[in-house]
């Protein structure tokens, strides 16, 4: 029987590694390329025209209202100040920053700080913020459920304008998150009647909202409210500014 040299046994063992060699190799390519596959975050707005469909989370009208007043103010994660190097004042980087996984908010850091525990040092807002309120945090999941899409839709109700039908939503998603009790930003709250009536009555809410010169302009991300929230609040202000 023939007995392999070591010379033999030597040149078996480098083809046995070379074999190894060249499947870790095909598995990183495969790797990379299936990296270049994960498709990028889309930018452009997708917008619905005829109106809002109550079954779907949009962006622009239900999410980044949230995020603006809650979380991307002065001192916190707006483009100033970007506490622990996070932003969060549009899609990109609502997408970037908190880790927004489309489809997964199990996986999304943005849902899954707001669920923590709020003895967390993880939770957010920081205590003592107020926390979302459960139907905001539902609002953010599913959004991210939903795909995590940058849309919007077109389809205001300005008729009939009450302060707790449409005035008191339009405030909660765009300013009481830094207006409150807790954390009245510039002395300012915008959480109850009769701190509204107050703002209402000196023209700050109006002159804020539009931009106008001598207020300082809200949100402050620089980006104005919708129009269809500007024009609510307008003519609930018009019509007397009622407790109704």
């Amino acid at each position: 029987m023939y007995e392999k040299s070591n010379f033999d046994v030597i040149l078996e063992t480098m083809k046995k590694f070379s074999l190894v060699l060249l499947g870790i190799v095909l598995i990183v390519i495969g790797f990379v390329g299936c990296k270049h596959e994960i498709p990028p975050i889309k930018k452009d707005t997708v917008i619905t025209e005829e109106g809002c469909d109550p079954n779907i989370v949009y962006f622009e009208n239900d999410v980044l209202p949230l995020i603006t007043s809650s979380c991307a103010y002065s001192g916190c994660h707006d483009a100033a100040s970007h506490k622990e190097g996070v932003i969060l004042i549009d899609y990109e980087t609502i997408m970037d920053h908190g880790d927004v996984k489309a489809g997964r908010p199990d996986k999304s850091e943005l849902y899954e700080v707001l669920i923590e525990k709020r003895s967390s040092e993880k939770a957010m807002p920081p205590p003592p913020n107020p926390e979302f309120t459960t139907e905001q945090k539902e609002i953010i999941r599913k959004w991210i459920e939903q795909g995590a899409v940058n849309n919007r839709c077109d389809d205001c109700d300005s008729t009939s304008v009450t302060y707790s039908k449409q005035v008191v939503k339009v405030l909660n998603a765009n300013c009481v998150g830094c207006h409150n009790s807790t954390t009245a930003n510039a002395n300012v709250r915008l959480d109850n009647y009769t701190e509204v009536k107050k703002h209402v009555d000196n023209n700050n809410i109006s002159g804020t909202i539009n931009h106008l010169s001598g207020y300082k302009a809200m949100p402050p991300t620089g980006t104005k409210m919708s129009d269809c929230n500007i024009r609510t609040l307008e003519i609930w202000i018009k019509d007397g500014a009622l407790n109704n």
